[in-house]
């Protein structure tokens, strides 16, 4: 997929993280510097756009997390963003005419994480489900406690693609693991 098609989806993956800790910001933070929330430029190359993207998250979470301390940014943080995540996967769904099969679920997330760099394999180990991240654009940008707060977008970008599924990070390349690991379910609800 050519970089120009890239573009404007890491645009607006950005746009939308950062409206989300922006507006976190405004209600749960001591400083009421209005700095923060100014539009973070995107520019340059693909490569470019994740640095600023990466760097501007980053940024917000550790406000947060200096405001209201990490438990608590973490719990509602991860609330908010897996919902911009589950629109997003939801949108993705329909852009795509995904079916009900884990064979769609991980072709649409192949092609959203390519736009974030991020490359991963799926596995059965013991009849359970991983998604296994090998690399990642994003984690020299990343503290351990971002990527904890900010993989809730990929966990509900997983529900969006496919409401049948339900996904959970354990893992983390920033966290001094060789790769992130998350658990795939099958939710036999929906």
């Amino acid at each position: 997929m050519p970089e120009y098609l890239l573009i404007p989806e890491i645009d607006r993956i950005s746009k939308m993280t950062l409206d989300c800790l922006n507006q976190l910001l405004e209600n749960y933070s001591i400083i009421k510097n209005k700095n923060w929330f100014e539009e973070v430029l995107m520019k340059g190359k693909l490569s470019q756009r994740r640095r600023i993207m990466a760097t501007a998250q980053n940024i917000r979470i550790k406000k947060l997390i200096e405001s209201i301390g990490y438990m608590e940014a973490s719990e509602i943080s991860r609330k908010a963003l897996f919902k911009v995540g589950l629109k997003l996967g939801k949108e993705a769904r329909e852009r795509l005419n995904l079916n009900d099969n884990l064979t769609d679920l991980s072709s649409a997330a192949r092609i959203l994480y390519r736009v974030l760099g991020i490359e991963f394999y799926i596995t059965i180990e013991d009849n359970k489900i991983f998604l296994i991240v090998e690399k990642c654009a994003l984690a020299e940008y990343y503290t351990i406690e971002t990527c904890k707060i900010i993989s809730a977008v990929d966990e509900g970008v997983v529900q969006g693609l496919n409401p049948k599924f339900n996904m959970i990070f354990t893992e983390w390349i920033t966290g001094d693991c060789n790769e992130c690991r998350a658990c795939i379910k099958y939710n036999k609800m929906n």
